[in-house]
């Protein structure tokens, strides 16, 4: 069991230091978060790796913190290790994941981890291998679950028809990037997810800062690119301020308890870089949209309506 949301630490490092970031970890698990998210390569340019290493030394502060915490981390990416070679680019593979699930555990300071992720689909590697890797850390010991993120649906329904070859549980979960201008995923990303059993575990529910509650006032601190973003959404996200302050909710809160009223949704991840914005990010779970709300969201941000094929099908 996890909690609604997932604390995602991909600031640590890059945007917050460890102290904050420590501060940060115990704040979300006194508030009942005990999901925890990171990625081997978080850290920043020239140090991957970061990220996982201050949880693994807040882990060894004791006081119980390894032990109340659902864990979950990825691998796919590169490591910058000179010693991989040849083996060392982009992808999956039984040699890859042996190798990058002994660093994680390593700089995480843990004998385990609850949910192992590919962070990416890798289509040259066959699903027997992959699920042979998996199972070998799953018997070990090593993980206890084995995640996705970034599939597709039918890569979901290829990936569980394979582990069910193999009498192996296959995956319980997909990150996927999904929120109230991304809803692309409600076409068969979401409808292959419920129908095999799968978590969806959001990541940018606010759309990179475009749906929280700066996004229209603080345009110009913001990159050229993240302007850009603003001035194309901008009659939406106004109309979404407007439906917000009607409310009295902000309105990444508001995104928030969108995405936690999906049935198909486990958890989104937040990724506070100051313990304001968890504090923010925590009052999405009490909120509770009304269905005139939904369908005021629907007409502000129209997905596309039903799943596939129906969505565009007679």
């Amino acid at each position: 069991m996890v909690s609604r949301l997932c604390l995602g630490t991909m600031n640590f490092g890059p945007e917050t230091d460890e102290k904050d970031a420590f501060r940060i970890m115990d704040a979300a698990l006194d508030a009942g978060i005990n999901f925890f998210d990171t990625a081997n390569v978080y850290g920043g340019e020239g140090h991957r790796g970061r990220t996982e290493e201050i949880i693994g030394r807040w882990f060894a502060q004791g006081g119980g913190r390894r032990e109340r915490v659902v864990l979950a981390t990825k691998v796919y990416n590169i490591m910058e290790d000179p010693l991989d070679g040849p083996n060392e680019g982009r992808g999956l593979s039984a040699y890859k994941i042996r190798r990058h699930l002994e660093g994680s555990l390593r700089r995480l300071q843990t004998d385990h981890i609850e949910l192992y992720q590919m962070h990416h689909v890798d289509l040259r590697v066959t699903w027997d291998e992959l699920w042979g890797a998996f199972e070998v850390a799953v018997y070990q010991g090593k993980i206890g679950y084995v995640g996705a993120s970034n599939f597709a649906g039918w890569h979901l329904a290829v990936a569980q028809a394979a582990a069910k070859q193999r009498n192996f549980l296959g995956l319980v979960s997909e990150q996927h990037k999904y929120h109230l201008l991304c809803r692309e995923p409600e076409l068969e990303v979401l409808p292959s997810a419920q129908a095999h059993g799968i978590g969806v575990i959001p990541w940018s529910p606010l759309g990179g800062g475009l749906l929280g509650r700066n996004a229209l006032n603080r345009t110009g601190s913001r990159s050229a690119r993240a302007h850009a973003e603003v001035e194309k959404h901008r009659a939406q996200l106004e109309a979404f301020k407007q439906l917000a302050d009607e409310l009295g909710e902000p309105q990444d809160v508001i995104a928030l308890a969108w995405l936690l009223a999906n049935p198909a949704v486990t958890a989104p991840i937040i990724g506070p870089r100051t313990i304001q914005q968890l504090e923010d990010s925590l009052r999405a779970v009490e909120v509770k949209l009304t269905y005139d709300v939904m369908q005021r969201l629907q007409e502000i941000f129209p997905g596309p309506g039903k799943p596939a094929p129906e969505a565009y099908a007679w």
